[in-house]
């Protein structure tokens, strides 16, 4: 039995976007969710010159298999000056040179959070066509806005019109890779 993967994009121990994979997770009813915490890869920055001389590292092939093996993912990636950080364009960077296909026939949740009105919405829309470019495709995108307003770690989101949305495009996803 495959299963979903789940992570945000961030290797912040304290982040915001875990935080929001970690309660979609918990969502999920009937399925084998495995939720990676990205503080715990710490992988270099990546330039041609380490892979020559270094290689794969081990975490970052066993990254890569557990995204091959998984039926659909659900990725919150953070903003940083309206862009994905350079920690998750880094990791992307990595996976690519693995397996330029390494999205290919997955189906993606793709979620951003922020403390801003905007929700991270700059990183969502680009991470969502650099996803394309590996072949993944989105099946549904949220964005939640004024995290510290709107979302509670124990109650989830807060806002009820966001919650709402919220629920409909888990249920897509779910129902897509069912």
């Amino acid at each position: 039995m495959s299963y979903i993967l789940a992570f945000a994009g961030s290797n912040s121990s304290v982040s915001i976007n875990y935080k929001l994979v970690k309660y979609t997770a918990s969502l999920i009813k009937g399925q084998e969710v495995k939720l990676r915490d990205m503080s715990k890869y710490p992988f270099p920055m990546y330039s041609q010159d380490v892979e020559n001389e270094n290689g794969f590292s081990n975490s970052l092939v066993e990254f890569k298999n557990e995204i091959t093996n998984a039926k659909g993912l659900i990725i919150s990636v953070n903003e940083h000056n309206s862009y994905p950080s350079a920690y998750f364009k880094n990791t992307l960077d990595w996976l690519s040179r693995l397996d330029s296909k390494f999205l290919a026939d997955k189906k993606i949740f793709l979620m951003a959070t922020s403390g801003g009105g905007r929700g991270a919405i700059g990183a969502l829309e680009v991470a969502e066509k650099m996803f394309a470019r590996f072949q993944g495709t989105v099946v549904e995108t949220f964005s939640l806005s004024k995290y510290g307003e709107n979302f509670d770690e124990e109650k989830g989101i807060t806002n009820d019109d966001l919650a709402k949305v919220f629920a409909t495009k888990l249920d897509s996803f779910v129902k897509a890779i069912s």
